[in-house]
């Protein structure tokens, strides 16, 4: 498979890596938005760049119909817009705020714990996300997807940066050494706490996953997620 990477930083080094242990052809590297692109050579893009180059980058592959496997987070108020240029276009694309395998199963877990919680109605949730002193937003999209995942499965209504009520989840964002990413929620009643936890060990999951994804996605046409990928729907 012929892959063109768009952003090529920490993550795009380590997809590539991973890429050409598993097989496939790097054909692009794509790290500057003025930089020529030949669409004609890729399979498949794997876009790792920055908030202000994604949509571009996702909406400039839909129309030469090369699929895309997108884990870019900060752009997502053009989210639909991007699926609109997709489906007109009958390119394919996944989008994860997170590709990690673990993470996928643990956003299906989390779900499946809040409707289980929400009929007990002495424990409140909070959540807790750790990251490297290099990620610059807070809440990571990661934890945003897990209050999502909450939300739609309980009586909670939104979440809020260091700020609780009652029908909002507290989200705790810590920044410190070189943590790739440790994602928390916790049920806490006067009497006891349940919790589960992911606790990434290197970046390699992440980009493995978004490798597989791009794998998956092969003479597929339309919008998919990493459930489609797990065969979780």
């Amino acid at each position: 498979m012929k892959i063109a990477l768009f952003g090529y930083g920490k993550m795009g080094k380590i997809i590539e890596q991973i890429a050409q242990e598993r097989g496939h052809t790097i054909v692009a590297k794509v790290d500057d938005p003025t930089q020529d692109v030949d669409y004609s050579s890729m399979d498949v893009a794997i876009d790792f760049s920055t908030p202000e180059a994604a949509f571009d980058n996702i909406s400039n592959c839909f129309t030469h119909q090369v699929p895309v496997i997108s884990g870019t987070t900060g752009w997502l108020d053009r989210f639909s817009q991007a699926v609109r240029i997709c489906e007109e276009n009958k390119s394919a694309f996944i989008y994860a705020s997170n590709f990690s395998l673990g993470v996928n199963l643990f956003f299906e877990l989390n779900k499946k714990l809040a409707q289980m919680m929400s009929t007990v109605e002495q424990y409140h949730v909070s959540m807790e996300e750790i990251h490297h002193t290099q990620k610059l937003d807070a809440p990571s999209g990661t934890a945003i997807t897990l209050a999502e995942g909450i939300i739609e499965n309980s009586s909670y209504e939104n979440w809020k940066l260091d700020e609780s009520g009652d029908k909002t989840i507290p989200i705790k964002s810590i920044r410190e050494g070189m943590v790739p990413g440790t994602h928390t929620i916790f049920y806490k009643s006067p009497v006891d706490t349940i919790e589960i936890k992911h606790e990434a060990h290197n970046r390699e999951g992440f980009a493995l996953g978004a490798v597989i994804a791009a794998e998956w996605i092969q003479g597929k046409t339309g919008v998919f997620t990493m459930k489609d990928v797990l065969n979780l729907s």
